[in-house]
């Protein structure tokens, strides 16, 4: 607050006498810049790494000598403007400024900042602008700067991108100038705290009790299997509900790139990639990760999603005592996630033959679930396809089940069947080797009608 008009805190220990001279109205420029002239206040007063950091102690003193300092002001303020004005200090000291209040919205998935004018949020699958926003682009680095260094990252022009994850398990990507014309990006993927359940499945309809009960049957039974799916889809929180189905005696390895998953069991072992420093060195991709997973001793491999050449590691995992393995992988159809994985298993460089790959994924997977999100939000399981084997050189698969998009209702719902296409799978077999004894009835040609 270089302004004579709007003198700035100092560090002397007592409320600055220039604070209970601001004249008149209070116009957001002078209530932005008292936000910033108590926070260079609290710098003096208490260590802001604790607040931050969300030390108990450290928080509840810093919200004492804020609300102390705002009860002193010689400021037209009512009370409740007071408190507000509190509050969103201490926003700025303990979180992120103007995007704290959405990080405490548990309705919130998403938050996208283009910008320090705009900020969306993405709530039950609909984006949505919101009133929040910045100072300025220099604001808005702070913020970010917050963020990256809590973390051991930074961003700056000669490392103007960072992928990460948040203390909460909130994953954050950041890209500034130079590669953002428009000034500073930043996405933040939120996870709910409380993991959703078989049951919220069931009840936000994306799928029937019949697949569910396949599902879990497969897990059970060890079967490895692929979720396929856009960004958003929910691969990652239908992973989670079917990593539920896993027995606690077993011992889960998982490999992230930035830990997303939220297993139950007791007995899991999380591994999380490093990206390169600021030199270009010390990165540790997900295949190196895969590898060393497999001297670990592991009973099944998690791989929260396969982007490269770890492909052909993971395939090979499965193909070598490792069944019951998941992972998730971006396509948009059953058939091109297959189409995928041989892509990037192909990445490795180890002139495997195209045809050596294919029977590889053959013998690998077994099922692909394709998850998406709808029109109107909503997300779904649209299909459940089994990988039955080769003929020639194409993979052959078949659908088990199958979600019909009927067209949207007049209130802009998603009108749609889940279909059985009545077809028994090969693994049944199998299933009922791991003791899942499913009803004929199961697999039933017929259809499950939501509108």
């Amino acid at each position: 607050m270089a302004d004579s008009n709007h003198p700035s805190l100092d560090a002397t220990g007592s409320v600055p006498s220039g604070l209970s001279r601001i004249p008149g109205g209070l116009d957001l420029r002078t209530f932005l810049e008292l936000k910033i002239g108590i926070h260079r206040y609290l710098s003096g007063k208490i260590d802001l790494d604790k607040v931050f950091s969300r030390d108990e102690a450290a928080g509840r003193q810093a919200f004492a000598v804020i609300q102390d300092v705002v009860a002193h002001l010689k400021v037209p303020l009512e009370n409740s403007e007071r408190e507000k004005l509190a509050l969103q200090i201490l926003d700025e000291v303990s979180g992120l400024g103007p995007l704290e209040p959405l990080m405490q919205d548990p309705g919130i998935t998403d938050i996208l900042v283009n910008g320090f004018r705009e900020v969306y949020v993405e709530r039950a699958g609909v984006l949505e602008e919101t009133k929040a926003i910045f100072r300025d682009d220099a604001h808005l680095m702070r913020v970010i700067h917050k963020i990256v260094s809590a973390i051991g990252r930074r961003v700056d022009e000669s490392s103007p991108m960072v992928d990460a994850r948040l203390p909460d398990g909130s994953r954050v990507n950041v890209i500034v100038p130079p590669l953002a014309i428009d000034g500073p990006h930043l996405s933040i993927r939120r996870f709910g705290h409380t993991p959703i359940a078989e049951s919220d499945l069931l009840k936000n309809q994306t799928l029937t009790a019949p697949m569910l009960n396949l599902l879990k049957a497969a897990v059970g039974a060890r079967l490895n299997i692929v979720i396929s799916g856009g960004t958003g889809a929910g691969k990652t929180t239908f992973l989670n509900v079917l990593s539920g189905c896993i027995s606690s005696k077993e011992r889960i390895v998982t490999i992230e790139d930035s830990a997303e998953l939220q297993l139950k069991q007791r007995h899991v072992v999380r591994l999380e990639c490093r990206p390169a420093n600021a030199d270009g060195k010390g990165a540790i991709p997900a295949r190196q990760l895969v590898i060393n997973s497999l001297r670990m001793r592991p009973n099944r491999i998690i791989v929260g999603e396969v982007r490269g050449e770890e492909a052909l590691d993971m395939l090979q995992a499965m193909n070598t005592g490792h069944d019951g393995s998941l992972t998730t992988i971006h396509a948009n159809s059953p058939r091109d996630a297959i189409a995928r994985m041989e892509t990037m298993a192909m990445m490795a460089n180890l002139n495997i033959a195209e045809k050596a790959i294919r029977r590889q994924i053959v013998s690998a997977v077994s099922l692909v679930l394709q998850v998406a999100r709808l029109s109107d939000g909503t997300r779904r399981l649209t299909h459940i396809t089994e990988v039955t084997g080769m003929e020639s050189d194409v993979i052959s698969m078949q659908d088990l089940f199958l979600f019909e998009n009927r067209g949207v209702s007049a209130e802009g719902r998603v009108i749609g069947n889940f279909v059985s296409s009545g077809i028994r799978p090969k693994f049944s077999e199998k299933l009922k080797a791991a003791g899942f004894e499913l009803p004929a009835s199961l697999f039933a040609t017929g259809e499950r009608s939501w509108r």
